[in-house]
């Protein structure tokens, strides 16, 4: 459980790395349980109910916290409510609902190009300086992602025949970008676990409305059972809660850029797990667009950016 003062943890380096190798598990395991489970759970569905889940959980330990910085939230409120929307509202809402239409081993590798939408999006919107290497690191991701979405043939660009997912995809790491260029120019000076439970909180909010429509009107929900509920717990235990305590565990005991590096293993796992449970197998495109999103990161990572020891969700 994340702990209001973590300072203790940082003479516990081994666990940080234990964790640093858990994280992309958790997250691989993210967009592989939501791909195999989008025809019983809908898509808002699962992001709705997983926060509530890890809500739940959290509460109990995070109201405290609320309650004794009561007076920051009302004075953040907007700004909490911004970075809740593009967070836990938006990014996995669009991640589930790029399940239905793409595989979990495209999601994984769409997902691992964070870092490189968080320093576009940095040089874009707070006038970040930008090292050639690092331009050249996001020119290779980005060649990347198009790899990946066009499955290494142009004329699915071209004739605009592209899975919906992938773009769904690209958007929800778009947001997640947009969410850590807010964080660093709207700082709350919150503890992490009032700030995490805040963020859910604010953030069930802000899907309620969907999920309810999409309930009402176009899905009709899901029938609860032990099949649908193994896997949003999991939703929010393991790629919610624990992994987000794990990363800013070890952000703190390491380091943000040596932290970052275990990002990358997120789309290993991912096609372990999608090939094992799913029967998902890799194409020629998933390599070639795999290794120029993987040197695309170690060349913007290796220019030192701040922006990857920003809050990661799953």
């Amino acid at each position: 459980m994340p702990s209001e003062n973590p300072g203790y943890l940082s003479k516990l380096p081994g666990l940080a790395y234990v964790g640093l190798v858990l994280t992309p598990l958790f997250w691989a395991g993210n967009a592989v349980v939501a791909r195999g489970t989008v025809d019983a759970i809908p898509p808002l569905s699962m992001a709705f109910w997983r926060w509530v889940i890890a809500l739940a959980i959290l509460l109990p330990f995070g109201l405290p916290g609320i309650w004794r910085h009561r007076q920051i939230i009302r004075q953040r409120l907007g700004s909490m409510l911004a970075l809740a929307t593009f967070s836990v509202g938006a990014f996995n809402s669009l991640l589930y609902l790029a399940a239905n239409t793409t595989t979990a081993t495209n999601i994984a590798l769409i997902n691992a190009t964070i870092p490189i939408f968080v320093a576009l999006m940095s040089w874009l919107l707070l006038g970040d300086r930008t090292r050639p290497i690092q331009a050249l690191g996001i020119a290779l991701a980005v060649t990347g992602i198009v790899t990946v979405v066009a499955r290494g043939d142009l004329a699915v660009l071209t004739g605009l025949q592209a899975q919906p997912g992938d773009l769904i995809m690209v958007a929800a790491v778009f947001s997640w970008g947009l969410f850590s260029v807010l964080l660093r120019r709207q700082a709350v000076p919150l503890p992490a676990l009032t700030f995490l439970t805040t963020q859910i909180l604010l953030g069930v909010l802000v899907i309620l409305p969907f999920y309810l429509t999409d309930l009402l009107a176009f899905s009709g929900g899901f029938e609860l059972s032990g099949a649908t509920l193994a896997p949003l717990l999991y939703f929010a235990i393991f790629p919610g809660i624990l992994a987000y305590a794990f990363w800013n565990h070890g952000v703190h005991a390491i380091g943000p850029s040596r932290a970052a590096i275990f990002m990358y293993l997120t789309p290993v796992f991912a096609s372990i797990l999608a090939g094992i449970f799913l029967g998902e197998t890799l194409g020629r495109f998933h390599v070639i667009g795999g290794l120029l999103i993987l040197s695309g990161l170690i060349l913007a990572t290796r220019a030192g950016r701040t922006a990857l020891a920003d809050r990661k969700p799953g």
